[in-house]
């Protein structure tokens, strides 16, 4: 499946405001709202997630198409990382291990920023590498690799 990656970019900017606000505030049940977002991207996939639902139904028709589409998987893998992390926070503010959770936030946050505003996005740069690194699956790397350069 492919996506318009601008949709990952704009989930990446919401992203970024509430780490922003949960680092600020420590609102653990905001944090947890934004776990149960990634989960959505996760397991439903980026188009019908919360923030892609918003992207495809308030800013995608005011844009231009893309000038390419991006394979899913990879930002789908961002999304699970962004869990992790979230799930990590969560789990720390409600031990009541602060720097845990902000620990977690933080890294989240870093993120956010350089996917939201600079357009690089470290889990699906992992995906990528666990891709190439991971026995038995250089033929997929390969395949993926030939995708990336045909587009």
């Amino acid at each position: 499946m492919m996506i318009d990656p601008r949709g990952p970019r704009f989930g990446a900017l919401i992203t970024m405001v509430v780490f922003a606000i949960v680092l600020i505030t420590s609102n653990v049940w905001l944090l947890a709202v934004q776990a149960l977002c990634f989960a959505m991207g996760t397991v439903l996939g980026l188009p019908r997630s919360p923030y892609g639902l918003l992207y495809r139904w308030l800013i995608r028709p005011r844009l231009g198409p893309p000038a390419e589409l991006e394979a899913a998987a990879p930002p789908r893998f961002a999304q699970a990382v962004g869990l992790v992390f979230s799930v990590v926070g969560v789990i720390g503010y409600a031990a009541g291990v602060g720097g845990l959770g902000m620990a977690a936030v933080a890294a989240g946050l870093v993120s956010a920023i350089l996917n939201g505003i600079f357009g690089l996005c470290l889990g699906c740069e992992m995906y990528l590498l666990i891709r190439r690194i991971w026995p038995g699956r250089q033929q997929l790397a390969a395949a993926d690799a030939n995708k990336e350069v045909s587009l």
